[in-house]
């Protein structure tokens, strides 16, 4: 392995640096269960939604996450259930998760909607030591060698909605803990390589005002923090034409800028792509591209297209 993948073993690994650990989306808000698990039942009918999503391209060992999720109201609409399946790579660490998402949706009149979720499930993590090449640091092959364990995760959030605006907010890795510890002290290391989970906070804003019939304009903020971590933040300038296609263009702080498209090949089914350039990232680790593909199967009194971004 080239010298980036022990730039990653230290980011994602050495307990006392606080990164994301959690994979970052551009399309969350036309998938918002991907990081809210209240969303699950807010689609009025059966969802299902793959994300691709590569970033920093051509950088060796950069992330690579593949998730698909789905969700259906149930009971009188008043419960949504769903699932996530999720694949995360970045440098020598591997995660595979399963988990199952409850909703309970509170109809607090004829517009409104208020959802409290849980995201519960196991997540399977596997670190590739033996593939790193240390150049700088005697014996610690001797010290390292591939690692597997797994842990059960817990996830909660809220979700407001109307026709025409929503709010979310969600908290991943509740209960977070320490994975393992390897003792270092034989090497140049001057402490023990960790490796804990860390809560990440999502909180999610959006807001549609229709220009015409043909054009609806919708902005979005996203805030991400991490526990004893670095945060960052997202505003999204959406526009919604002829019922059919989403184009966006966002700025993400410390980041810079990207855009977006979803476009609807059939009331069913939603194709998307996102951009986001990294040009204002101090690393200059490169682009990232993200693709979805999503199936609605809704209900005949339900809005296929609107702009509630679902």
């Amino acid at each position: 392995m080239k010298r980036q993948v022990f730039i990653f073993l230290l980011i994602t690994v050495v307990g006392k640096i606080a990164a994301q650990q959690d994979p970052q989306y551009n399309l969350y808000q036309f998938n918002p269960l991907i990081i809210n698990p209240a969303y699950a039942g807010a689609r009025d009918g059966l969802s299902i939604v793959a994300d691709v999503r590569n970033q920093w391209v051509g950088f060796d060992g950069a992330p690579k996450t593949s998730v698909i999720s789905g969700h259906a109201p149930v009971l009188n609409k008043n419960v949504g259930l769903g699932f996530t399946l999720i694949g995360d790579v970045m440098g020598p660490r591997t995660m595979i998760g399963f988990s199952g998402n409850f909703a309970y949706i509170l109809k607090l009149n004829n517009k409104w909607k208020l959802s409290a979720g849980l995201n519960a499930g196991y997540n399977r993590y596997q670190f590739r030591y033996s593939e790193i090449t240390f150049k700088t640091i005697d014996n610690t092959n001797q010290n390292l060698s591939n690692f597997n364990t797994g842990a059960l995760d817990v996830n909660a959030g809220f979700y407001l909605k109307s026709n025409s605006f929503f709010m979310g907010l969600s908290v991943t890795h509740l209960g977070a803990r320490s994975l393992f510890e390897i003792d270092m002290r034989d090497t140049s290391f001057t402490s023990n390589l960790t490796y804990h989970l860390r809560s990440h906070q999502f909180f999610t804003m959006g807001k549609s005002w229709v220009i015409n019939e043909n054009v609806v304009f919708a902005p979005t903020i996203a805030l991400r923090g991490v526990s004893n971590g670095k945060g960052n933040a997202d505003i999204n300038f959406n526009f919604f034409l002829y019922k059919k296609l989403w184009m966006g263009v966002f700025f993400r702080s410390q980041y810079g800028p990207g855009f977006l498209l979803n476009y609807y090949v059939t009331p069913k089914c939603k194709v998307g792509y996102s951009f986001d350039s990294g040009v204002g990232d101090k690393r200059r680790l490169g682009p990232s591209h993200e693709v979805t593909v999503g199936f609605d199967f809704l209900g005949r009194r339900s809005k296929i297209i609107s702009p509630r971004f679902l």
